[in-house]
């Protein structure tokens, strides 16, 4: 039987969890035997490039210079011909989008070159949200809308943008599938991890009590508030360390923050981490704490559970479909810094208590989350849509 052809499009291919999910996807779906392109504009931010990484996989990787996160209609124009001449030329059977500036220009391009192509779309997190400016989300809204009338299928990583794009009158029911990220689970759970030889690393002794978070030093991930709460939660445990894992335009910020606060001691900025880096660096955590205040489902919370780490999290969007709130977990109202410090505070006080709920999300982790089991799914979506078995 001819292989299918399958293109995937991205905006862009840096260290993230909408990134990993499509490389994991399309590396899948190569060994299973379909002919799978990837496409992307360039891995620009302080983020890091994954391009070289996917490469070295063996995939084959097509970029697109003008397909950018921002919005430019200069460049969005150029971005929108080329990706149409690309999936006219290369025929594909199915067009696969991913995150929302790819997901709008890839959908609207294979609609127009292929008009018998089967448009597949993932949200890994929803383009609208109620932080933003209104006329923008408007404009989001109204793109979802429009090109979920010639979507296929429309994925997301978690129930909670499957209800909101509904309520956001996108698609209808039929169309939407929801299959959790995946990732390599059993790195997290790697006996081979010297959890002491990493704190070391970071300038972490045994006796140090450790929460991290994991993230981009971004607007809205939410540094700040563990920042703002590190005093409160010092007074308990005097030997209480904060580490920030990741890198970008927030950093100096969150630094002049932390010395304007007097925890500077107190606090380890880790800088960009490539994704092999991160079951190391959990293995330092006594509790991840996750903090943002827009997530489609959080990885790294998933992550944390996968390693057996105590999780205490914000309440937004997916978090409570990984943490249920005192059975796999901490669930926090967003914002509330009183009860995020006392929180992490009755976590660490309670420590068999938090590392027994840990392990029951391990368990819901192990079933929900291994790579194998999203790229299995996926298949049965294209298997669906396509009407032939491959």
């Amino acid at each position: 039987m001819e292989k299918i052809k399958i293109g995937h499009i991205i905006t862009r291919l840096i260290i993230g969890g909408a990134q990993e999910n499509t490389i994991f996807t399309v590396e899948g779906l190569r060994k299973k035997g379909y002919d799978v392109t990837l496409i992307s504009g360039p891995g620009l931010g302080p983020e890091g490039s994954l391009i070289e990484e996917t490469r070295k996989k063996g995939l084959r990787v097509i970029i697109i210079p003008e397909l950018r996160r921002t919005i430019n209609p200069f460049l969005d124009t150029i971005a929108l011909v080329k990706l149409y001449y690309l999936i006219k030329k290369e025929k594909y059977a199915l067009v696969h989008t991913h995150s929302s500036k790819a997901g709008i220009l890839g959908r609207i391009a294979a609609k127009l070159a292929r008009g018998r192509a089967v448009i597949i779309h993932t949200i890994h997190g929803l383009p609208f949200h109620p932080y933003q400016n209104k006329i923008l989300n408007f404009v989001y809204v109204n793109l979802e809308r429009f090109c979920s009338l010639f979507t296929k299928k429309i994925i997301c990583v978690g129930a909670i943008m499957k209800e909101k794009a509904l309520s956001a009158h996108i698609g209808n029911k039929e169309k939407f599938v929801v299959i959790h990220s995946g990732f390599e689970v059993e790195k997290y759970q790697d006996p081979q991890i010297d959890s002491e030889k990493e704190r070391r690393r970071w300038g972490l002794n045994q006796n140090d009590i450790v929460i991290g978070k994991i993230g981009r030093l971004f607007p809205l991930k939410g540094q700040r508030y563990l920042l703002e709460v590190l005093d409160q939660i010092k007074k308990a445990f005097p030997q209480i360390k904060l580490l920030l894992v990741g890198e970008g335009i927030l950093r100096k910020t969150l630094e002049k923050r932390a010395e304007g606060l007097g925890i500077e001691d107190a606090v380890v900025f880790t800088g960009l981490l490539p994704p092999e880096q991160i079951p190391k660096v959990i293995s330092t955590f006594d509790l991840l704490v996750h903090v943002s205040l827009r997530e489609g489902l959080p990885k790294t919370v998933a992550q944390g559970l996968a390693a057996g780490k105590p999780v205490v999290a914000f309440d937004v969007d997916g978090a409570k479909e990984v943490v249920i709130d005192g059975k796999t977990g901490y669930l926090v109202p967003a914002k509330d810094k009183d009860k995020l410090a006392n929180t992490i505070i009755k976590a660490l006080r309670n420590k068999e208590e938090s590392i027994s709920m840990a392990k029951e999300g391990q368990k819901l982790i192990k079933k929900l989350f291994p790579v194998e089991v999203m790229v299995n799914k996926i298949e049965e979506v294209y298997n669906d849509v396509i009407g032939v078995k491959h």
